[in-house]
């Protein structure tokens, strides 16, 4: 409770929450609004934005309607964020938390194994896995997943080195507590807060790899995303800029809103940032 009012009282926080459930209500709503496929023709190609009331974002270069693909555009950069976010927590707490309990040579084998992971750039090695394995949306998804863990592994690990010779894990293992039990149960819950809002991060970024993707003709063709919209938009974007420029605010928005709740809730978890506790008055 204190960690809401915390939250409720910054104005970035409170924004960031307002833009990002606009985005989730424009993809909740975009099988209502737009029941068709989105990618079907709709029009004139290249049809400016509020001339045609049909079309009241216009078209791109297709004929397709340009609003229809950012409804349903941001279901898709909503799920490939949730879900390649859900696989890099997944991975980077169960290698930080390994790494950091156990400590030595265990510790030594996962950071190196990290580090491996972190020699190339997030994108480029992106690209390989792409490249390999194909570029349908689930393939993209768990690739972005993939090349996004390291970062959550370091700091679980980091959690992790400060918590395990703390005196509740002592007494955990004076009362015969397996390993397991130990790092699922007791440490675990609390190394977990600083991860979560770290989580915004990965979820941010997740979006833009995505985009990238898209935007170079890597990612799925056959789904209506952001960053396919932005890549069909390249041919014409002296002409009819607003093809590119509407998706492009789109992603903007929901990376800034993602970004701004993970900021507060940092700002509300951390008890670094709390200031110090009000000194009472002596009776």
């Amino acid at each position: 409770m204190a960690a809401l009012t915390r939250y409720l009282r910054n104005p970035a926080a409170l924004l960031g929450a307002v833009l990002l459930l606009l985005v989730v209500a424009v993809a909740l709503a975009a099988p209502v609004l737009f029941p068709k496929d989105p990618l079907g023709l709709a029009g004139r190609p290249l049809q400016w934005p509020f001339v045609n009331p049909k079309v009241w974002l216009g078209t791109d270069a297709s004929g397709r309607d340009i609003a229809a693909q950012i409804f349903h555009g941001a279901r898709v950069s909503l799920l490939i964020g949730l879900v390649a976010t859900a696989i890099a927590i997944a991975i980077g707490i169960a290698v930080g938390a390994v790494a950091g309990f156990y400590g030595g040579l265990i510790d030594d084998l996962l950071m190196r194994v990290t580090e491996a992971f972190q020699t190339l750039p997030n994108f480029l090695l992106l690209l390989v896995l792409v490249a390999v394995f194909g570029s349908d949306i689930t393939t993209v998804t768990v690739a972005i997943g993939l090349v996004s863990w390291p970062a959550p592994a370091r700091l679980t690990r980091a959690e992790f080195l400060t918590l395990r010779n703390r005196e509740f894990v002592q007494a955990c293992r004076v009362l015969g507590m397996g390993d397991a039990r130990i790092i699922a149960r007791e440490i675990l819950p609390n190394a977990l807060p600083p991860v979560i809002v770290y989580a915004s991060v990965v979820m941010a970024v997740a979006i833009l790899l995505e985009s990238a993707l898209a935007f170079l003709n890597l990612s799925d063709p056959n789904v209506a995303s952001w960053g396919n919209l932005i890549g069909a938009g390249r041919g014409v974007l002296r002409t009819q800029w607003y093809v590119s420029a509407i998706p492009g605010v789109a992603i903007l928005v929901t990376v800034l809103a993602v970004s701004l709740v993970g900021q507060g809730l940092n700002d509300a978890l951390n008890p670094r940032l709390r200031g110090p506790a009000p000194v009472k008055a002596a009776s």
